[in-house]
């Protein structure tokens, strides 16, 4: 099985951009920088971040290998929001994360190890206050009412204390962390706390001969709150030097989070673009796989799963990764990864990786052209960890199916569930487990021409499905059902839903309408569940989406409409929609809510946007 967690094992050439991101750091020459990395779920954000921190703190064994690895000092510090949310505010949790690393950097610096103690006190006394939260009248110390108060209680008994000097006193006493910031005579200004730790981090740093590198992951998994809390944390850390950022999230969501954050206060829409691109000085999107990284990704995971197994010796399996390296490299001249390429990645005479080499050369072009997979890395991990799970289910029930066999009825599954559906009702004892249909319907496939029989209907994907080698009119579909019993219970990862959620997700995948009750569910399971479960019923209905009617994205509207914070994940959902396949009624359901607004707007730049479905935009921004 493979797993879904990041990693720095490159077979998509990932390591090229993570190299050249490194360079970038490297060469501010101390001068801050702050570089945003963007993609869509499953895309390899979070690997790409990690291969980018290995390009800048590699093994020991492997440093002296990195250009000037010798005369830098990198203190690199991963951060993940999504960790903390619930549990601890991320503004303060960040503060501490840093704090941390810069106190052990210098732990073997006797005379800086003071200084850095001192900064770690001024980061809990910006804890202590709740950095960024509400402005009212100030205590004696000058700290806002309130902030300190989320802490302890002593803002309280400072307001009731009758002198200067016993408000001091108490505040004082709130917390060790303020002991050397308060004075009697000089009363704590919260903005020259904030500029005096700037100036203490950004001095520590340079005594250090460090450059702080600040990775802030997973942030578009968080809630709309959290999102902006981390932000806000970063701004406070931004631009100073001998620091970088590298923040990997779904620029949709992070700009739909900020609009959420700013929801009505009459602030212009560009508020909401303007705030995430003054933070980023370099953006960079994850690149998409084309059809040659597709099919390099499928026969690479093939490799390693025969590596793992002891089929493939080490020597062969860092070979066949160098050679897809190099090729991919190649690409642009011409180059293809065709199948006369990927066999070479085989040892003579293997010819059950042969085989796979194939499965991944007739598999990739699909995998890319799907609209439920759309070569995303992520699910197709997940759609070969489904079809080795149910070839390891045949043996213990004494069942011979190849794993060609199942890794293309699960294409359709996946890809096309009605069709998949229909096929398999017609599956019975009585024919021996063959469908007649399925066989005349892999004959008229070859012509171009022809009509294929119900219940396929005339889609391009079905078409090259059934093309697809090895056929399967002709044979007993009945282990290979048996198999399948899986299919109804998708598999999409770990899943956090109690019993309303669940309730809730089954109600939106059936919804066919706004109704009542529907909102009801909705407003019961609340704002986290139901988000969950709204992301859940649109993996459920993904492989029966046309994108061609409001209904399909009715569960998007009806949850974000009881809970506007879902508004920021429903953009993400429907921003992957595949272009050209879009509809006025669809985008027309979808018009109304500020959290779409970004995506029509890249939507209506797209050349390839149907020219209704621009009409229908431009007319609705006139009414």
């Amino acid at each position: 099985m493979w797993h879904d967690n990041e990693t720095t094992v490159d077979y998509v050439n990932f390591r090229l951009v993570a190299k050249a991101c490194a360079e970038l750091i490297r060469d501010t020459g101390g001068e801050p920088i702050s570089i945003g990395i963007s993609g869509g779920w499953g895309a390899g954000k979070s690997s790409l971040v990690r291969m980018v921190a290995s390009e800048l703190s590699p093994e020991p064994a492997a440093r002296e290998k990195v250009e000037g690895a010798e005369n830098s000092k990198y203190v690199v510090v991963t951060f993940n929001p999504w960790l903390y949310q619930g549990f601890e505010d991320a503004r303060t949790a960040l503060l501490q994360t840093v704090g941390d690393a810069v106190l052990e950097a210098a732990a073997q610096n006797a005379g800086l190890l003071e200084k850095a103690k001192s900064l770690v006190k001024r980061i809990n006394f910006l804890r202590l206050a709740q950095l960024g939260g509400e402005v009212a009248a100030t205590l004696i110390t000058g700290v806002p009412v309130g902030l300190i108060g989320k802490v302890v209680e002593a803002g309280a008994d400072a307001l009731k204390s009758e002198s200067v000097k016993d408000g001091i006193a108490v505040a004082k006493d709130a917390s060790e962390a303020t002991k050397g910031l308060l004075n009697e005579a000089k009363p704590v200004s919260l903005p020259k706390e904030i500029q005096s730790f700037r100036e203490a981090l950004e001095d520590l740093l340079i005594d250090l001969d460090i450059t702080l590198v600040v990775f802030v992951d997973d942030l578009d998994r968080c809630l709309p709150k959290t999102a902006l809390s981390t932000l806000e944390a970063i701004r406070l850390l931004l631009f100073l030097r001998r620091s970088a950022f590298v923040i990997a999230a779904d620029d949709v969501f992070i700009r739909g989070a900020v609009r959420v954050h700013f929801a009505g206060t009459g602030l212009d829409d560009d508020v909401a673009t303007n705030y995430f691109d003054k933070l980023i000085q370099v953006p960079l999107r994850v690149p998409r796989l084309g059809s040659n990284e597709t099919k390099a990704y499928t026969a690479l995971l093939f490799l390693e799963r025969a590596h793992r197994s002891g089929q493939l010796d080490a020597m062969n399996f860092e070979k066949a990764k160098a050679s897809v390296e190099a090729r991919l490299r190649e690409t642009w001249t011409g180059k293809a990864v065709d199948l006369a390429f990927l066999e070479t990645l085989v040892p003579k005479g293997d010819t059950k990786l042969l085989g796979l080499m194939g499965l991944a050369e007739r598999l990739a072009p699909l995998l890319f052209s799907a609209s439920t997979v759309q070569a995303n890395p992520r699910l197709i991990k997940r759609f070969l960890n489904t079809v080795f799970l149910r070839k390891a289910l045949a043996k213990p029930q004494n069942i011979d199916v190849d794993v060609q066999v199942l890794a293309k009825w699960h294409l359709l599954e996946r890809c096309d569930e009605t069709t998949a559906n229909a096929l398999a009702e017609k599956v019975s004892a009585e024919s021996e487990g063959r469908v007649s249909i399925l066989h005349d319907a892999e004959v008229a496939s070859k012509d171009p021409e022809s009509t294929l029989p119900s219940p396929f209907g005339d889609k391009s994907f079905v078409r090259e499905w059934l093309q697809l080698e090895p056929l399967l009119g002709d044979m007993d579909m009945r282990p290979i059902l048996h198999l399948s019993r899986d299919s109804t219970v998708r598999d999409f990862g770990a899943d956090d839903l109690n019993t309303a959620g669940k309730a809730l997700r089954d109600a939106l995948v059936a919804a066919r309408n706004s109704n009542e009750t529907l909102k009801q569910q909705i407003r019961d399971a609340g704002e986290f569940q139901s988000g969950l479960a709204m992301a859940r019923a649109w993996e459920l209905r993904r492989s029966s989406r046309t994108w061609q009617k409001a209904e399909e994205v009715l569960m998007l509207v009806e949850v974000s409409r009881v809970h506007p914070s879902a508004g920021v994940r429903a953009a993400a959902l429907v921003s992957q929609a595949p272009i050209t396949q879009l509809a006025p009624g669809l985008v027309s359901a979808l018009m109304d809510f500020d959290w779409m607004k970004d995506v029509l707007s890249k939507w209506e730049k797209d050349d390839q946007l149907p020219q209704p479905v621009k009409r229908a935009i431009e007319h609705a921004r006139k009414k």
